[in-house]
């Protein structure tokens, strides 16, 4: 990874965005340098980044080897951050190689875990505070979810102006809700930025289905357009999209079906079925777009939706290529082949369970019911 000018993000802040009072006065580049000024635009915290960060490998996450994958590779494929109990050695490495994210109103409580080159860029940048020897990241400012959310955004902004970060040239101009203890709203973060600070992000995905009795139950699957940033040209569900500040569960999945699958609202307000939600812990890969070994903390909201034969899923933006009504057999050969983009495959495993398809004589079904569901260390919704 090339160097971070550090001088060069803090220079945006200023000059390139709306000031809050707390932030004190820049000089402007036409200002001499005063005694205590360096002509080296490299900062000590620059230096001591990059001296830090060559030394520092961290293993690039990657998909499961091709090949017929099982359910439980699926389900490891998306749940990826380890688990204390099943590797306690690890767990806590990668914890301890983490900066942990926190606000100044609860600063006892985590509410994500940064990458220690991605926590480089807030160093010296007005309110914010990095604890190095206790590994934290703390947002100082902000009484109100407002004050804080102003904050995240204009540091977010200033993040995506240097155009260091590959993640932000994908910004959405969409706000992702962060929580705090006691469920309340912290704060509002770019839905582009939210692997960077490794906060729960929240998303609603759908399976709709057809039932005959000649021919069973068939599942409705879109390809995903190849020109999209993440996953592009995988296998998806019928139906799926992130959770927006102030937007209701039942609201999104609504949305997202009239954009998606041409899905008449009415229909699905009365008959899409709220049937749980699948949790899991992702390290990103290059198939996600941008940075590998983000976190990305998910908790998505699952849908069931039962069609007649007659009404037919149709894309109407430029997100999905197509759909097509596939068989259970299809589907269980499509996961095996590695086809679903990860967090779809362990949606439709949930749907497979719920629906009698995965049974208990199926392998490793206890673990895999139980990962289908993992707690989050995090404060949630």
């Amino acid at each position: 990874m090339d160097s971070l000018n550090l001088s060069g993000l803090r220079s945006y802040l200023p000059k390139s965005l709306p000031r809050l009072p707390s932030w004190p006065q820049v000089p402007s580049d036409d200002d001499e340098p005063g005694p205590s000024s360096s002509a080296n635009p490299t900062s000590t915290s620059e230096a001591a980044f990059n001296e830090k960060h060559a030394s520092m490998s961290f293993e690039d996450p990657s998909p499961i080897p091709p090949g017929p994958k099982s359910y439980l590779d699926l389900i490891n494929e998306c749940d990826n951050f380890p688990y204390y109990h099943t590797n306690p050695k690890v767990y806590l490495s990668h914890v301890n190689t983490y900066y942990a994210l926190h606000v100044a109103k609860s600063p006892d409580v985590e509410v994500g875990y940064l990458l220690p080159s991605v926590v480089e860029a807030f160093r010296g940048l007005p309110d914010w505070s990095i604890n190095d020897s206790e590994r934290s990241l703390t947002l100082l400012v902000g009484e109100t979810e407002a004050e804080r959310s102003k904050v995240i955004a204009l540091t977010t902004q200033a993040m995506r102006e240097t155009g260091y970060f590959q993640v932000l040239k994908g910004w959405r101009n969409e706000l992702y809700p962060v929580y705090g203890p006691n469920r309340e709203l912290l704060f509002s973060i770019e839905r582009a930025a939210s692997a960077l600070f490794g906060v729960v992000t929240y998303g609603c995905h759908m399976t709709a289905y057809t039932r005959s009795e000649d021919r069973g139950l068939r599942i409705w699957v879109p390809r995903r357009a190849v020109t999209k940033q993440t996953y592009g040209g995988m296998l998806d569900n019928t139906v799926a999209g992130g959770i927006a500040t102030g937007e209701s569960v039942l609201g999104s999945i609504v949305r997202e079906a009239g954009e998606e699958a041409s899905l008449p609202e009415d229909m699905v307000r009365e008959k899409a079925k709220a049937v749980g939600t699948v949790t899991y812990f992702h390290v990103r890969d290059r198939r996600a777009g941008g940075e590998t070994g983000l976190l990305q903390p998910e908790c998505q909201y699952v849908y069931d939706l039962e069609l007649e034969d007659d009404v037919v899923p149709k894309p109407s933006d430029d997100e999905v290529e197509s759909f097509e009504l596939k068989s259970v057999e299809e589907v269980k050969k499509d996961l095996r082949d590695g086809s679903f983009k990860p967090n779809c495959a362990v949606v439709l495993l949930d749907f497979f369970v719920r629906h009698g398809i995965i049974t208990a004589e199926d392998e490793d079904y206890v673990e895999l019911v139980a990962r289908l569901h993992r707690r989050l260390e995090f404060p949630t919704q």
